[in-house]
């Protein structure tokens, strides 16, 4: 892959936690190319370094070796933050730490404003962020009256409103309920239909069939590379690091130990609802 298809390297990136203790190494010898347009999913266990992760491309973290580079900018320069940030945006876990205003339409407007747009480009960008989002007939509200998942659409809306080429989610879903970590994945699919690079850190399996590539994290390693249907194939080894295959996949290897003539490589629940009731018809 050619160097102007790549927004994302990392070269041999560690990184450590200082603590009471000591050092805690939480990523060792991660090299990655992400490239432009993609939809990247990183998954692990707790304490894997996934999220490790995604704050050093952010820029968040520094490296403690090796390094990292978002659109050519190195994450370590001082003077190409605000630019690696404004290029790769990020949406974290808790949508309250990421909230910052009393009223949603001023939350969204504050990176625009930041970046020293004209008003008139401020409240183009918040309509059309808002809207993209579906959040645009709640711009007057206190983000407190929100529900979690629209807190998280709020969130997502003020990263878009700063136009990255990159959007990081870390864990966005993980203190919603099912609807609204429906309605989160929906977003970031669209985003990348859109062109946007997208980065996704989950713990939950289900949301990465829709990945083009997913990596494995483990104990701050790269364990697998691959496309989803690549990686969930090696059934045993994902469970050996203590992973759980996405339902339809455990499924559907559970019925071919029974005889079941079920085609490998599905990985949605919908495709293997097809694939046995044309079974039943037969």
């Amino acid at each position: 892959m050619t160097d102007d298809r790549i927004i994302i390297k990392t070269e041999d990136l560690g990184f450590d936690y200082a603590s009471d203790d000591g050092e805690t190494c939480a990523l060792t010898g991660v090299s990655l190319r992400i490239a432009r347009g993609s939809f990247t999913a990183v998954i692990g266990r707790n304490g894997s370094g996934k999220s490790t992760l995604a704050k050093n491309i952010n820029a968040l973290l520094v490296p403690t070796s090796g390094w990292v580079t978002v659109g050519g900018f190195d994450t370590q320069d001082e003077d190409s933050i605000w630019e690696i940030r404004r290029l790769a945006g990020m949406v974290f876990q808790n949508p309250d730490n990421q909230l910052v205003s009393a009223v949603v339409e001023d939350d969204v407007a504050f990176g625009p404003e930041n970046l020293g747009l004209p008003r008139e480009e401020i409240r183009a960008r918040v309509k059309s962020s808002l809207e993209s989002v579906d959040m645009y007939e709640q711009r007057k509200m206190a983000p407190h009256l929100l529900s979690g998942g629209q807190k998280q659409r709020i969130a997502i809306a003020g990263v878009i409103a700063m136009r990255p080429d990159v959007i990081i989610f870390d864990e966005p879903t993980a203190m919603l309920d099912p609807e609204g970590r429906g309605e989160v994945l929906d977003i970031a699919g669209r985003l990348h239909r859109e062109g946007i690079t997208v980065l996704l850190i989950t713990h939950f399996m289900e949301e990465t069939v829709d990945a083009d590539r997913l990596i494995i994290m483990d104990q701050g390693r790269v364990a697998m590379d691959g496309t989803p249907a690549e990686v969930f194939a090696r059934t045993k080894e994902l469970r050996a690091l203590g992973l759980r295959l996405p339902f339809a996949v455990e499924l559907a290897e559970g019925l071919r130990e029974r005889g079941v003539p079920v085609p490998e490589g599905l990985l949605h629940e919908e495709e293997l609802a097809e694939v046995l009731a044309c079974l039943h018809q037969k």
